[in-house]
């Protein structure tokens, strides 16, 4: 199993890695964030030290500029498992407005698989990533899509527990880079997400890495909490990463509700979790190097 995700997602960087250019770079306190566009001049694209956190395509092959309203690209393209979660909240809200919450922003792309009567609240430590995204003259996901939603910046451990009202979906949107926030991924962190989700919500962690495997990490928190969960790996070609803009991407959807997590059990690809003996992650512990040796054996 492991050996399939590190050949589904070693890829990733192939969109900004080919002659890409750079035209703009800031550092925060967080690192470096640069705005590349790709040598074909089709991509613009997002990356933080070695990880691509958005991309966004401006023109097409023949170099004439796309339409205003973007279309969501890497991890976050319509096939993907991140856009089934999406969608699944809508099947089961029977067109009701839903308020949706995303921790970690990157160029905002998943509010553009969203409804003109969503609610969207995005939780993002640096600031300086939220000016990125916001800017039209950057990325146009959010002024597009979904230009009232609301940011708050912050480490979502902290500030997501201080939310009021339940949210329908929360997307854990944190583990692609080489460093993840382990805060993040432990049984009492997804123990506090619960509390902030409506009784048929649904948690989404997306756990696309290339060096670590997490998804026995949620399985194991999830037997813990008496939680149901289902998990989907999507591979994609070569073909498709260089020409589509698209990323393999690997998540893990948590819910109270069995019955929440039905579009998504008859949905493709989709399989139930499974628990293989991995200790759960606690803000005691936590096994990063073990997580790296399975993500690299079979």
């Amino acid at each position: 199993m492991a050996s399939a995700i590190c050949a589904g997602l070693f890829p990733l960087m192939a969109p900004i890695s080919v002659g890409s250019s750079e035209d703009f770079s800031t550092r925060s306190f967080f690192g470096v964030h640069k705005i590349q566009i790709t040598q074909d001049g089709q991509y613009r694209n997002l990356a933080h030290g070695t990880t691509l956190h958005g991309s966004m395509r401006i023109k097409d092959p023949a170099g004439a500029p796309l339409p205003f309203r973007p279309e969501p690209l890497t991890y976050y393209y319509k096939t993907g498992p991140l856009a089934d979660a999406l969608r699944a909240v809508q099947a089961n809200s029977l067109g009701a407005a839903r308020d949706l919450a995303v921790v970690g922003l990157g160029s905002g792309s998943m509010v553009c698989h969203g409804r003109p009567q969503d609610s969207w609240t995005y939780f993002e430590i640096d600031p300086s990533v939220v000016k990125i995204a916001q800017n039209p003259e950057y990325f146009r996901f959010l002024s597009a899509c979904a230009p009232e939603t609301r940011m708050v910046i912050g480490d979502a451990r902290l500030t997501l527990a201080r939310e009021t009202k339940p949210f329908d979906l929360i997307m854990i949107d944190a583990f692609a880079s080489d460093a993840i926030p382990v805060h993040l991924l432990t049984r009492q962190a997804v123990a506090m997400y619960l509390t902030k989700l409506t009784t048929e919500g649904l948690l989404v962690m997306h756990i696309s890495n290339r060096h670590l495997e997490l998804e026995s990490v949620a399985a194991a928190i999830a037997a813990d909490l008496g939680l149901e969960g289902v998990a989907k790996l999507d591979r994609v070609t070569e073909e498709e990463i260089l020409k589509a803009g698209k990323a393999g991407s690997r998540a893990v959807v948590l819910s109270r509700s069995k019955k929440a997590l039905e579009p998504l059990n008859s949905a493709a690809g989709w399989k139930p979790l499974k628990h293989i003996g991995t200790t759960a992650w606690t803000d005691d512990y936590s096994n990063i190097v073990g997580a790296m040796w399975r993500s690299h054996t079979d």
